[in-house]
C-alpha cells in the first residue's frame, strides 16, 4: 500500500484532477467585471464564462454528458483500486501456496484456491482437479489465465467506450444548437442581432466543450490501465506457471531393457517372427589318411 501511495500513476491522477478543478474555477473569472451602467448579466453585450454558458444551456445533451462524466469518474477510481500488484497477485497468497506445495499438502491447497480471490489461485484452482495428466492441467490453466486477462480488459473497456462517445454527443449537442440559431435567424428574416446569433453559437460550441471534456481522460487512463493490466496479467501468468512445474506429477519410468544373456534356468523367449535365423553349416568329416 505504501508503494502505491507514492506511485507516479497516483500523483499523475492528482495532479490532473487539481488541474482540471483550477481550470474550471478560473473560467468563472475570465470575463473582467461590467462597468456600472451596463446590461444585467445574461444580457446580450455581456460577454459570458464558460461556467455561465455550460449552466445557461442545459438540454439533454448535457444531462447525458454528465452522468458518463461521474460513470467515468467512478470507473477511473475503481481502476486504479483494482488494478494493483497486491489487489491481483498478493504476496501473502503467493507464499502461502509456495508453503502448501512445499510440504505436499495438496488437499489443503485445493480448499485454499479455491475459496483465495487472487488471479494465481484462481489460475491453479482448474489445473489441481485435472491431477494428475499434466497436459490437461497445463491446458486448464492457461483456459483459467485467458479468461481471467480477458476480464480484466472487459473492465476497463467502458472507459474506452465513454471517451468515444464524449465527442460524438458534444458534436450531436453542437449542431442541435446550430440548427436552433439559424431557425433563430430564419424566424427574425435574417434581420436578427449578430450578439443573439453569436450568443447562440457559443452556447451550442459548449457541447463539444463538455465531450471533449469527458474523453480526453476517459481514453487517457483506458490507455495507461490497459498497460498495467497487460503487465500484471503476464507476471501473475509466469508465476502461476512456474508454481505448477512445482506441482508437476512424476513421469512414469522407462522400462529396463532386456539382459542380453540367458540366466541359467531361464525360459527361452521365443525367436521373432520374420527374423533370419542362422543355420548350422554341417562340417565334413575328417578323412583319415
Amino acid at each position: 500500500m505504501r508503494r502505491y501511495a507514492t506511485s507516479k500513476v497516483r500523483i499523475g491522477l492528482l495532479v490532473a484532477c487539481i488541474a482540471a478543478v483550477l481550470f474550471v474555477v478560473s473560467s468563472t473569472g475570465y470575463a473582467a467585471d461590467a462597468p456600472a451602467g451596463t446590461p444585467a448579466e445574461g444580457a446580450p453585450g455581456v460577454k459570458k464564462n464558460l461556467l455561465q454558458l455550460v449552466m445557461g444551456n442545459i438540454d439533454f445533451v448535457s444531462i447525458t454528458i454528465a452522468i458518463l462524466s461521474v460513470i467515468g469518474l467512478t470507473l477511473i477510481i475503481q481502476g486504479f483500486i483494482k488494478i494493483r500488484a497486491a489487489a491481483l497477485i498478493p504476496e501473502s497468497s503467493t507464499n502461502h501456496i509456495r508453503e502448501l506445495i512445499g510440504r505436499r499438502e495438496f488437499k489443503e491447497l485445493i480448499d485454499f484456491t479455491e475459496t483465495d480471490p487472487s488471479f494465481i489461485s484462481r489460475a491453479l484452482n482448474p489445473a489441481l482437479k485435472r491431477a494428475p495428466s499434466f497436459s490437461s492441467m497445463k491446458e486448464a490453466m492457461e483456459t483459467s489465465v485467458a479468461e481471467q486477462t480477458a476480464e480484466q480488459f472487459r473492465r476497463i473497456e467502458y472507459l474506452n467506450i465513454i471517451g468515444n462517445l464524449g465527442p460524438l454527443l458534444g458534436l450531436l449537442g453542437t449542431v442541435l444548437g446550430m440548427i436552433d440559431s439559424f431557425q433563430g435567424l430564419m424566424a427574425a428574416g435574417g434581420d436578427a442581432n449578430p450578439a443573439a446569433l453569436a450568443d447562440g453559437i457559443s452556447k451550442a460550441l459548449c457541447h463539444t466543450f463538455l465531450g471533449l471534456f469527458l474523453a480526453v481522460p476517459c481514453l487517457a487512463v483506458f490507455g495507461v490501465q490497459r498497460t498495467m493490466v497487460d503487465r500484471l496479467t503476464t507476471q501473475a501468468a509466469l508465476i502461476s506457471e512456474e508454481l505448477l512445474l512445482l506441482i508437476k506429477p512424476a513421469e512414469a519410468k522407462p522400462a529396463a531393457t532386456a539382459s542380453a544373456t540367458v540366466r541359467p534356468g531361464a525360459t527361452p523367449q521365443p525367436a521373432i517372427p520374420g527374423a533370419p535365423r542362422k543355420v548350422p553349416v554341417p562340417v565334413p568329416p575328417t578323412v583319415p589318411s
